[in-house]
């Protein structure tokens, strides 16, 4: 009887053991801490990235225990190193140098559009430049050899039936950061850029420069071609796949708050923008950079080609006609699937 007291004993208290055991694993694995590592460049241009941080749209997407680590990138180059390394997870940049980096690595895709177009043509005002055919034998400068900027400043020469040159026989072109191309047009180093708002508008509210070609009318499709996209790698799209579509519905999210509230967006911006660099901005220069955009989402594999192609011909794709395939760069599987549940 002894020994089968203790057996019904046994029977009674394990099974109570086992659900404070698994009562306590589920403690446990709620309180599983993620981190998101989120990329940004510190450029206006970047606004549904902005406004989806400072709204806590990505936070509140992916969960209280998930932790967001953002870095902030002065150039594409860098961010496309940066992704293509796991350094960060998902973030917003230019297609240029990821198109570059996803031919060398094969690890990246784009997951989502943010804004499309953006960029002006900015002559100085006592360069004697009033057309495109005006800047033979001067200097223009774009952010980074490679970047969108760059590539629609040499369609848009091409266009004009122009070259680039290292000498006064065509277009010269040279690289410097926006700020420093500032100075550089005020100190007449260089007598043109082609360069992203608001840093085009502040060219002109301060005396210096003149739009010769506005942000409609920049190549390709006067405009409307993919300046900000979103991307992610595929390691975080292989292990987090839910979390990279909740990251697809905070930027739809923070571009249909844009839309919505342009005012109240401004001041989100400033205050992202002045967490990023230390310094915010004033309302009216964002106003005129979201003005000279088209906020969306989508993106096409025609879009992504058309960059490629320009790259191509600038010499910047080190690879054959031939390997240019970009059919599993673009993946917006996770986008298709937000609007259908919207």
């Amino acid at each position: 009887m002894k020994k089968v007291g203790w057996m019904m004993s046994l029977v009674l208290v394990v099974p109570l053991v086992l659900s404070a055991c698994g009562k306590s694993k589920e403690v446990a694995s709620s309180a599983v801490s993620t981190t998101v590592k989120i990329g940004i460049l510190k450029n206006v241009t970047h606004a549904p990235g902005f406004v989806a941080l400072q709204n806590n749209y990505f936070q509140d997407a992916f969960g209280k225990n998930a932790k967001i680590d953002v870095t902030a990138f002065d150039n594409g180059a860098d961010f496309a190193t940066a992704i293509a390394t796991d350094q960060i997870d998902i973030g917003y940049v230019g297609p240029g140098p990821v198109i570059n980096q996803y031919l060398k690595s094969k690890n990246i895709r784009v997951i989502a559009g943010a804004n499309n177009g953006g960029a002006v043509l900015v002559a100085r005002k006592d360069a004697g430049i009033n057309s495109v055919k005006d800047l033979v034998g001067k200097t223009v400068a774009v952010a980074a050899k490679g970047g969108t900027p760059d590539l629609s400043l040499r369609l848009l020469l091409k266009q004009e039936g122009l070259k680039v040159s290292t000498d006064t026989s065509g277009v010269q072109i040279v690289t410097r950061a926006p700020a420093d191309t500032l100075v550089a047009i005020r100190q007449k180093e260089v007598d043109a850029t082609l360069i992203a708002e608001p840093w085009g508008t502040q060219i002109i509210q301060e005396g210096s420069g003149t739009i010769l070609v506005d942000w409609n009318k920049i190549p390709p499709k006067d405009g409307n071609y993919p300046l900000t996209i979103l991307v992610a790698s595929d390691t975080f799209l292989k292990d987090h796949r839910d979390l990279a579509k909740k990251a697809v519905k905070a930027n739809k999210q923070a571009i249909d708050f844009i839309q919505q509230n342009p005012n109240k967006a401004y001041d989100l911006i400033s205050d992202e923008l002045r967490q990023l660099t230390g310094k915010g901005m004033e309302p009216a220069l964002i106003k005129a950079a979201i003005d000279h955009l088209k906020l969306t989402e989508d993106i096409t594999l025609d879009d992504i080609n058309e960059q490629a192609k320009a790259s191509f011909d600038a010499g910047y794709l080190k690879v054959k006609a031939e390997e240019l395939d970009f059919s599993k760069f673009l993946d917006v599987s996770l986008l298709n699937e937000v609007k259908k549940e919207k």
